[in-house]
């Protein structure tokens, strides 16, 4: 009975209100400051520990930090990590500071409430990005998250506010920037090395769909009035949540109540590069074109002022053109031409004799004198924690994803309503007459809101 008193006064805390967050700004003694003596452990809670997960939280292990507790509303996966992260610190018996057993917990307002934590680390379903980044960034914490960022455009915004009002530290889990390939993709572009940008093309899968799924018998141990939380209240189905410690990406992605499609899957890689290539970071597209026909998953297009475009089509990659050359990316594939001549090339094949690094190596001779140079970080995760410490911004921050997954969610809405949509990316709302507000956010069900 005790602990079930807890929980429901840390509820209420977290969520008071009429549902809103309404946490203070904690700033308990163990909050990281540029002052922290450089051989100091952050603590880390993670929460959702699904498939992509387990990767992050070998990634973090492999840091100097501690990982202190682990939440999943499904107890076989929940369990598992827990016992994942007590084996890897029995297996360093004697480290110094070696941390105690790792908590476990069904809720994520208990890691929330832990002064104890320092930053959390989010994989959850996207549904729930948003509201457990806004709680966790009022608490005083600072965040890892997953991408995309959020689930439509009402909680990006809230969420850059929130990271600037609270003096945080945010980094979305968009590790392409963190890979050489497409830095020196961006930096020719932004060196003009393809000349004037056309257009850029990306290629990714669909946008989502309604979820009809059937209903299944409720997995044992899976709270999943908790899993749904903030989406409307669906029977449960095994596409959504796997059964038991899977090692799949699950489908709940494609259905519109939990995530945004393969538009905010793939797309919020590539639409992120375009974004960095075209030097968009601080502002976005100011229009939305509908695909040709009603129904096509492919087609729409962002247009940025000036007219450049940029297309969501089946192709490869990141696809820069430009009045002298073309630029091409993805991840482990890189080609670069000029004046007709392919200057570098790595396709991925294979046979292929060249690494994508040795071809990044050739480009990169054309940015001898470049006047742009762009944000280096080849660890993603290790750039977190570093910006933790200098409370510096890292490369995949608030401001930076915030906007990116602004594109995605327009890409969204333009296939959904199928019209041409006015954006101001200064204002981060439509354009006069360009869509309805109510476009801008959702329904959220019980009392988990944004």
């Amino acid at each position: 009975m005790k602990n079930r008193t807890r929980r429901s006064f840390i509820r209420h805390a977290v969520m008071g209100g009429a549902g809103a967050f309404v946490f203070p700004r904690l700033m308990s003694s163990n909050i990281w400051a540029a002052e922290t003596p450089p051989n100091s452990r952050l603590t880390i809670g993670f929460i959702g520990m699904g498939t992509h997960a387990r990767s992050l939280l070998n990634s973090f292990l492999r840091h100097d930090t501690q990982v202190v507790a682990v939440c999943d509303v499904d107890a076989n996966r929940r369990e598992e990590a827990r016992q994942r992260v007590d084996e890897f610190y029995a297996g360093r018996a004697g480290a110094t500071m070696q941390p105690a057993s790792c908590a476990a917990y069904k809720d994520f307002e208990e890691i929330i409430a832990r002064k104890d934590i320092d930053a959390v680390c989010i994989a959850t379903p996207d549904h729930w990005h948003a509201i457990i980044t806004l709680a966790a960034l009022r608490a005083g914490k600072d965040v890892y998250c997953e991408k995309p960022l959020t689930h439509n455009i009402h909680e990006a915004v809230e969420v850059m506010k929130a990271v600037t009002g609270n003096g945080r530290v945010l980094q979305t889990g968009s590790m392409q920037r963190s890979s050489s390939e497409f830095r020196v993709a961006c930096e020719l572009v932004r060196n003009g090395a393809i000349g004037t940008v056309k257009s850029v093309e990306c290629s990714f899968g669909p946008p989502p769909i309604p979820c009809d799924l059937p209903e299944e018998p409720i997995e044992p141990g899976l709270d999943w009035d908790r899993w749904v939380g903030p989406a409307p209240m669906r029977p449960y189905n095994s596409i959504l949540s796997p059964r038991g410690v899977h090692k799949h990406y699950p489908r709940w992605r494609l259905y519109s109540e939990f995530g945004g499609g393969i538009v905010a899957d793939w797309g919020a890689h590539h639409l992120d590069i375009a974004q960095w290539g075209l030097g968009m970071d601080a502002s976005g597209p100011v229009r939305v074109l509908p695909p040709k026909s009603r129904g096509d998953k492919e087609g729409a297009q962002l247009v940025y002022a000036g007219g450049i475009s940029v297309k969501h089509v089946n192709g490869f990659g990141v696809d820069f053109s430009g009045s002298e050359g073309r630029v091409r990316v993805n991840r482990g594939k890189f080609i670069f031409e000029r004046e007709g001549k392919v200057i570098a090339s790595c396709r991925g094949e294979p046979d292929e004799e060249t690494s994508v690094a040795q071809q990044v190596k050739i480009a990169q001779e054309f940015l001898k004198d470049s006047k742009v140079n762009l944000y280096v970080s080849k660890s993603h995760v290790g750039d977190f924690l570093n910006c933790v410490k200098s409370r510096q911004q890292p490369i995949t921050n608030a401001q930076v994803r915030g906007r990116s997954a602004i594109c995605c969610h327009l890409l969204n809405l333009a296939y959904r309503h199928h019209q041409e949509i006015g954006w101001n990316p200064e204002q981060l709302s439509f354009a006069t007459g360009g869509g309805d507000l109510k476009w801008l956010t959702r329904e959220y069900r019980g009392p988990w809101k944004v």
